[in-house]
């Protein structure tokens, strides 16, 4: 077999193989013996067919079987004999393959695509900074005021007055269409409406705000032709007969201790403020890494160039692709049903693919450069971590990782992340790191994180 290996980039080969003629009629011959042996052909004994009856009945799936073979033997010869590591995606091939001949030479071409050859990068010193984020007092009341919301209750207004932006209606109401019933709009009762939101047509809001209850009124609603309307509304006048029953409000829990032994796990108010003051900081933690991990890869970009390879992009965008669609069939819903499709997302988030592929390969480089391994007590924390995300004991995740399904590459995948979170803590140690008071933008920004 001779072999002839192209480098076409840094990270792209063409590998053009030919195998020998002696091994091309072996193969061919060693396919049709072995079909020969269970072949059924009237007129023959089984094991008697003649090879040129053979050729005719079954070449073609012959031709194609040994193609296969010989393309698989001559590849991983080649890349065994001229010590091809790293490789990345799977190979291809372009070019219309040759029908194999007895005694003639098979050749084929194959492109593949390997790790770039990164230099040792020197991270060492990079000068960081660091926003010293701290929870205030008004986060933590935002915070409060949000949780007296959530267990608010509901209070008929006695008092005569008109509603207001912040109220809740009783309604009845029904759906007309040049002064017959619409079926899409039937007799509803007893409706609780929130102004001012989006579970009824803006004219309902706006039309019921300065309404004193009870009383009847029509409202009429035209819908747009465009496609945020469902095609049963759209362009159609309905006219609404509405009875306003009532006017509803929030009624607020005061800010005491049994609010905070309502919500099961407190005794105090203060001991609510803790807990949110703790959440708070464990967000602002996250946002730390977050802006020192895009400081640290912007930083050593600036130093390091290096082609990417488009299987490891394609790799990212797959479980991008793959991501969204969880995230859809978790609410029962597909990407179709929603007018988007893969080619969308593959499209939009392309840059991002790239921005992740480059990342791991820089992680990668890291910790092979600087020699770094998971500890025994990496290992302890990750599997108490994940035990706890997972409400189960480290004992079972262990064993689900050393027994499942998959485990094996599953296992592997879990371990590069701790490793690239220890190359990414590494580069910390290792910088020059300038802690600064957050600008007040920033800080909201991260609040709201």
């Amino acid at each position: 077999m001779q072999v002839k290996i192209e480098d076409q980039s840094t990270v792209k080969k063409l590998i053009h193989v030919e195998v020998a003629g002696e091994e091309v009629t072996a193969e061919l011959d060693k396919a049709y013996k072995d079909i020969g042996k269970t072949a059924s052909i009237k007129g023959f004994r089984k094991g008697k067919v003649p090879r040129k009856v053979l050729e005719n009945r079954f070449g073609k799936d012959v031709n194609a079987d040994v193609i296969s073979k010989l393309i698989q033997n001559g590849y991983a010869e080649a890349i065994k004999d001229n010590n091809i590591s790293n490789i990345v995606g799977p190979p291809s091939i372009t070019e219309t393959l040759p029908e194999p001949e007895q005694g003639k030479p098979f050749n084929f071409s194959i492109n593949i695509e390997v790790r770039p050859q990164i230099a040792d990068i020197d991270f060492k010193g990079i000068e960081l900074k660091k926003n010293l984020y701290k929870p205030s007092d008004e986060e933590i009341v935002a915070q409060l005021q949000m949780i007296r919301q959530s267990m608010a209750t509901k209070q008929t207004v006695a008092e005569e007055r008109p509603v207001k932006e912040s109220d809740f209606v009783l309604i009845d109401y029904q759906g007309f269409v040049n002064g017959e019933p619409f079926e899409h709009t039937p007799k509803i009762e007893n409706y609780l409406m929130a102004i001012g939101t989006n579970d009824m047509p803006d004219d309902f809001s706006q039309k019921l705000t300065g309404v004193i209850p009870p009383q009847e009124l029509e409202i009429d609603v035209v819908y747009p032709t465009d496609d945020s309307i469902e095609k049963e509304f759209a362009g159609k006048r309905v006219t609404y007969k509405v009875n306003l029953k009532e006017i509803q409000e929030n009624i607020l829990p005061p800010l005491d201790d049994d609010l905070a032994q309502k919500l099961g796990q407190f005794e105090k108010l203060e001991d609510v403020k803790n807990a949110i003051r703790s959440n708070l900081e464990a967000g602002y933690k996250v946002r730390v890494n977050q802006e020192l991990s895009e400081q640290i890869f912007t930083k050593i970009l600036e130093k390091v160039d290096f082609e990417l390879p488009v299987a490891l992009v394609e790799a990212e965008l797959n479980a991008i692709v793959a991501e969204a669609e969880q995230a859809y069939q978790q609410h029962n819903i597909t990407l179709e049903s929603v007018g988007i499709t893969k080619d969308m997302i593959r499209e939009q988030y392309r840059d991002l693919a790239e921005k992740q592929a480059k990342r791991h390969l820089i992680l990668e480089k890291i910790i092979l450069q600087e020699k770094l391994e998971l500890t025994p007590e990496d290992m302890d924390k990750m599997f108490e971590t994940m035990a706890k995300a997972m409400n189960a004991t480290a004992d079972q995740i262990k064993n689900m990782l050393n027994h499942g399904q998959d485990s094996s590459t599953y296992f592997d995948y879990i371990k590069m992340i701790e490793l690239e979170k220890k190359a990414i803590q590494h580069i910390i140690d290792n910088s020059n790191m300038v802690e600064v008071e957050p600008e007040p933008e920033t800080a909201d920004v991260a609040a709201s994180a």
